[in-house]
């Protein structure tokens, strides 16, 4: 990973009812989210700057269940998340879903477990 750039590129909060988590986060926050339909997720985006590259989202789909055990992160894989993801399982760790095009304008995903059982997401943009 280059030192020169964010760890953290993105993360999700899993939500059972997008329209109550918005309202909930709207409120707490006094923020205004937008909601969207990707890849079959609904979504409604936190505020950001992406000159800063990193957001977040909540996320109702069925790969995301709610949990006390918190939000995914992405960690930022630039330049290819494959390198990465091609080291999980030789340092210990296990791939739960590979290397995924999300779209061409944000790039690729895929998540691995760690050695400590912790879902862990990736984002690269080629």
């Amino acid at each position: 990973m280059n030192d020169k750039v964010n760890a953290l590129n993105w993360f999700e909060i899993a939500v059972s009812d997008i329209n109550r988590a918005k309202k909930f986060y709207e409120e707490v926050f006094g923020i205004k989210m937008e909601v969207q339909e990707m890849m079959g997720m609904h979504m409604a985006f936190f505020p950001a700057d992406m000159s800063s590259k990193v957001g977040g989202a909540l996320v109702q789909s069925n790969m995301h269940k709610p949990s006390v055990e918190g939000a995914v992160i992405y960690l930022n894989a630039n330049p290819d998340l494959s390198v990465a993801l091609g080291n999980v399982e030789k340092a210990g760790g296990k791939v739960a879903m590979p290397k995924m095009h999300i779209n061409d304008e944000t790039g690729y995903m895929g998540f691995f477990i760690d050695s400590e059982g912790n879902k862990v997401g990736m984002h690269s943009n080629k």
